[in-house]
């Protein structure tokens, strides 16, 4: 099976092409990137070809391409590549508006061609023996979550991030998504609710011009009546070892489950010079990702994460920014 990454915007592309050279009959194709600098940068870093152009890549007939892109330019890359009859894993958030999020799911679906939305957590070792144990009714009625997805202003890595154009939004786009589809997933339920907070407060001074919220809280309720508080702020300071964590706290009538989803680590404390860094030793949640969408494929099935949880996502997320506008609980 042959993959190609269409851009290299998003700092998860780095990781995703070591899983594709992992994977046992794929192929990587090659990159592709509109910011000639960047993709040809990368090319050089992993020793992939490099084509000069989105359309070029698609001509060579890959089974499949993974959307890397700014958040903004997802929707171009996605509609190219259904155009094309091609597969596509495309990059959370899906889109950064409903609107393009529907024409998405429409262009894949009129070609008949997956779509899957870049969710690891779906496919993490703690987080899915959670979800056995849900599955297995072992905790009983579940009550709330209390769940962060912190992280840095990802300003060292990818600046595009604090641009609203580009981005969407700030830390509540970043890292809104990734728990609202997790909850969505272990309950089974929807959305009906949203409150959100959000400030600038954090990172003030790095990105004093940013028309982005560094800072966010919200607060979901269920359509089955169980609520959740998400804190999806950039509050890790720059020296932090990586970039983000998710963790919860679930509530139950059995008791109280304690998940974080990063804590399979060593931290390395390199050179005075240099940040420690976090050294995994657990599971790969990407490899795991990256599998279940060439399973998908080459079964010829819906995979386990699709476009359509990317939409659902995003709809929580831009009913946070609502709220947050308005002052008041958003109903979806």
């Amino acid at each position: 099976m042959k993959i190609g990454i269409l851009s290299f915007a998003h700092l998860h592309a780095e990781a995703y092409i070591q899983n594709l050279r992992a994977m046992p009959d794929v192929e990587l194709l090659g990159i592709a990137d509109d910011d000639a600098a960047r993709g040809q940068h990368f090319a050089r870093v992993f020793n992939a070809r490099y084509f000069d152009s989105y359309d070029a890549l698609l001509a060579a007939r890959p089974n499949a391409v993974l959307v890397c892109s700014e958040n903004s330019n997802h929707r171009a890359l996605v509609e190219m590549a259904a155009a094309a009859r091609v597969n596509v894993l495309c990059e959370k958030p899906l889109a950064t508006t409903l609107a393009d999020a529907r024409a998405m799911l429409e262009a894949c679906e009129r070609a008949q061609v997956k779509l899957m939305t870049a969710f690891p957590m779906r496919f993490s070792a703690p987080l899915t023996q959670i979800k056995a144990q849900l599955d297995a009714n072992e905790f009983g009625r579940i009550y709330a979550f209390n769940a962060t997805n912190q992280g840095q202003a990802p300003l060292q890595q990818r600046a595009w991030f604090v641009d609203k154009d580009l981005a969407g939004g700030g830390a509540v786009m970043d890292h809104t998504v990734h728990l609202a589809d997790v909850l969505r997933w272990y309950l089974r339920s929807e959305v009906v609710e949203v409150f959100a907070q959000t400030n600038r407060i954090l990172y003030a001074n790095e990105i004093a011009d940013a028309r982005v919220e560094t800072g966010g809280l919200l607060m979901l309720t269920f359509a089955n009546g169980v609520f959740a508080t998400i804190d999806c702020s950039w509050s890790k300071p720059p020296y932090y070892p990586t970039w983000g964590g998710l963790t919860f706290e679930m509530i139950s009538a059995r008791g109280v489950a304690l998940v974080d989803a990063f804590k399979q680590n060593l931290t390395l404390y390199r050179h005075a010079t240099q940040r420690a860094a976090w050294d995994f030793w657990g599971s790969d949640a990407n490899q795991s990702m990256l599998d279940e969408f060439v399973a998908a494929i080459r079964a010829e099935r819906s995979p386990r994460v699709t476009g359509y949880d990317g939409l659902r996502a995003l709809e929580i997320a831009l009913a946070a920014y609502e709220s947050a506008a308005q002052g008041k609980t958003v109903r979806l």
